[in-house]
């Protein structure tokens, strides 16, 4: 819906609520309904869309009306260990993408984006106008470049330069602040975009949670953050278990208000939430879109009841 016409609507509720003598009550939000959603809920798949393209090594995704965009790394030669290097690491070489894909899985646009060493893209933010993304070198503690691509033209434009491997990113239009999460989200970086393009220094602090590693992150209004990802754990009998969850972090001091883990898994044994991930809400509560797998990937859309009190 046009901004013109979301204002009619305000105002036409603004005044059935003035002519009923009551509030019109906002409908719940995302964020609402997902503090609904606890470890017992259930979550039933509702769609399985097998992707017509080679995905390489998916990363993030968001969904704008009915059209995916999905970031992704195609690996050439992965980094070897090396003592010296930022992260103990080689840098490898790749090449960074960023997909427009449609409804029904099939390719609808390349966007190719990083520099040198920076090919690896991570999790991916859109603000109602621009895609947020960062493209990092595939080693810890290493660098990035950030930009913000208009979607309808697939334009990239460089937004900063970060020296540390920022593997997500999410950006508050009202504040106009870029939130970042480092290596596994061990770090926040938080940087306010002045006008005419340029950064502040960033605020950084550590992630006071350690539960799973950040894979991507979007930004829900209200100074929180959804984050999703996951962690291995291994057993000393041997064997390990892929642990998905979700989070809701306050910005204000990156705390988590809400965690839930995703007991889901993928035909191929990947937790749902291994990389792309986007979260919508419907009629019932929420659907989750999930990418797990690489190469050939499959777009999977689970749901589950969460209506806000």
């Amino acid at each position: 819906m046009r901004p013109g016409c979301l204002r009619r609507l305000a105002l036409l509720l603004a005044a059935a609520a003035s002519l009923l003598g009551g509030p019109v009550l906002a409908a719940p939000s995302l964020a609402d309904r997902l503090i609904q959603i606890d470890r017992s809920t259930a979550w039933t798949q509702t769609a399985l869309i097998p992707v017509a393209f080679a995905t390489f090594h998916p990363q993030g995704m968001v969904k704008i009306g009915s059209e995916f965009f999905v970031s992704s790394v195609e690996i050439k030669q992965y980094p070897a260990r090396r003592a010296g290097g930022p992260g103990g690491r080689s840098p490898g070489a790749g090449v960074g993408h960023l997909f427009r894909m449609s409804a029904d899985g099939a390719l609808l646009g390349d966007l190719v984006l990083g520099e040198g060493d920076a090919y690896h893209p991570g999790g991916i933010d859109f603000d109602g106008q621009n895609i947020w993304v960062s493209v990092a070198e595939y080693r810890p503690d290493s660098a990035t470049i950030v930009y913000r691509v208009d979607p309808g033209a697939l334009k990239a434009t460089e937004v900063l330069r970060v020296a540390d491997h920022i593997g997500a990113v999410a950006y508050d239009p009202k504040t106009r602040t870029l939130h970042g999460v480092s290596w596994g989200g061990r770090r926040f970086y938080a940087w306010k975009l002045k006008p005419g393009g340029r950064a502040s220094a960033p605020k950084v602090v550590r992630n006071p949670s350690s539960y799973i590693d950040y894979q991507g992150c979007r930004y829900l209004g209200d100074r929180r953050m959804l984050c999703a990802g996951l962690a291995d754990y291994r057993s000393p009998k041997g064997g390990s278990l892929s642990l998905g969850g979700l989070e809701i972090l306050d910005l204000r001091d990156y705390r988590p208000v809400w965690q839930a883990p995703v007991a889901l898994w993928s035909p191929s044994g990947r937790a749902m939430t291994q990389n792309p991930v986007f979260v919508e809400t419907v009629a019932t509560g929420v659907r989750a879109w999930f990418m797990p797998d690489d190469d050939r990937s499959t777009l999977f859309a689970y749901e589950a009841a969460a209506l806000a009190n």
